[in-house]
């Protein structure tokens, strides 16, 4: 835990400028392939904000939190951000589990526990998409939609473009892969199918390459026609290898968490991931953040959490621009974007972004992307 803490920190301080910066918090799993492309494109961010003269002639300066996808880090993350008097929001976090554990810091009321003695603190995630995270606090939003919207998306395609009927569900046992699970087993049996097999995994066992075997000979042997997985890349790396090691030939497909697969070369050619972000995005405004990316970044593409992370400081620079680096004013508007009588839909790389009344965003669209080449292009094209 100190060294998670040290990180954050040594972070922290390598982006410290003037005393009189303004000062976001970035957290989330810094270290992990998963945080790669959102601490990128934040950096990306903040450099074109300052060098267009910052936010009311005040530069912008990052502290970084490294919460390694890990609840009780993310806790201890959000004690940092929220005790530093400087930061005055908090792009972060990016896993379901993190955010939510995060999120009672965040929204603690004021004088009710001494070891956060600041104000509470405005959380905007970039991709966090557990339905529980509606109801974290006044002080929590999501750019992402949520799992109720990610995973009927795909059921869609698997039932209605792949013509799936018998699908086999495996989940990581965390907030994400039940909330992966529980919505896309309803909207295909609604949508006529039938889920054959439905498994939890937990990604810290799936050491051999054969932890996972029998529920997928099983899931075989009923006659599954795609397979789901509803989880992170790592562990899904391992489930498309081994599913194709028992001769599975079907479809494999997974919602945002899976993105990263793409990186894992052959194994991973033709997974279907439905995302709130795709590269290939048509929009004027999408495809000048995705070539301003490359150029910086080796030709490397930005994926979801990069580009909706980018979308968070572009936001939060109207906040404070508008409202003042207050915490309870930068809160405020960033609960009335898109409201009747408040600030217009903030038009972002990844779409148009407005905030229900829970801090969720409403009507983003999902996109259905397929892996082709190492990279994550829109399917059906």
């Amino acid at each position: 835990m100190a060294l998670a803490l040290l990180g954050a920190l040594a972070l922290g301080a390598c982006g410290r400028g003037g005393g009189d910066d303004v000062v976001l918090g970035v957290a989330g799993p810094l270290s992990k392939p998963n945080g790669k492309s959102m601490r990128l494109a934040v950096e990306m961010a903040v450099e074109e904000i300052n060098a267009s003269g910052g936010v009311r002639g005040r530069k912008l300066r990052v502290v970084w939190g490294d919460d390694e996808a890990d609840p009780s880090k993310a806790i201890e993350v959000a004690r940092t951000l929220r005790s530093n008097p400087e930061v005055v929001a908090v792009v972060g976090h990016i896993n379901s589990s993190t955010s939510m554990t995060a999120s009672r810091i965040y929204n603690m009321p004021e004088g009710e526990n001494d070891s956060v003695p600041e104000a509470p603190l405005a959380q905007i995630s970039p991709a966090s998409s557990s339905p529980q995270l509606t109801q974290a606090g006044d002080y929590t939003f999501r750019i992402t939609p949520t799992d109720l919207e990610f995973s009927p998306v795909l059921a869609r395609w698997a039932a209605g473009r792949l013509g799936s009927r018998r699908a086999a569900v495996l989940y990581a046992n965390d907030d994400y892969g039940q909330g992966v699970r529980s919505t896309f087993e309803e909207a295909f049996r609604r949508g006529g199918g039938t889920v054959v097999a439905s498994d939890p995994y937990l990604p810290a066992a799936m050491e051999g390459e054969t932890a996972l075997d029998p529920y997928l000979v099983r899931a075989l042997r009923r006659g599954a026609d795609a397979l789901v997985i509803g989880g992170q890349a790592a562990e899904g790396v391992k489930i498309i290898a081994a599913a194709r090691r028992l001769g599975y030939t079907g479809p494999i497909l997974g919602s945002d968490g899976l993105t990263g697969v793409k990186d894992a070369g052959s194994v991973a050619e033709g997974v279907f991931v439905s995302s709130a972000f795709l590269p290939d995005r048509p929009a004027p405004k999408a495809r000048a953040f995705v070539e301003a990316y490359q150029k910086r970044n080796n030709n490397e593409l930005p994926d979801h959490r990069g580009a909706m992370a980018y979308d968070v400081v572009y936001l939060l620079r109207d906040a404070i621009r508008e409202a003042g680096a207050d915490r309870r004013a930068v809160r405020d508007y960033v609960a009335r974007v898109g409201a009747e009588g408040g600030p217009e839909p903030f038009e972002g790389v990844s779409g148009l972004i407005r905030f229900d009344e829970h801090g969720d965003v409403v009507g983003k669209e999902v996109a259905v992307g397929v892996v082709r080449g190492g990279r994550l292009v829109t399917a059906g094209r």
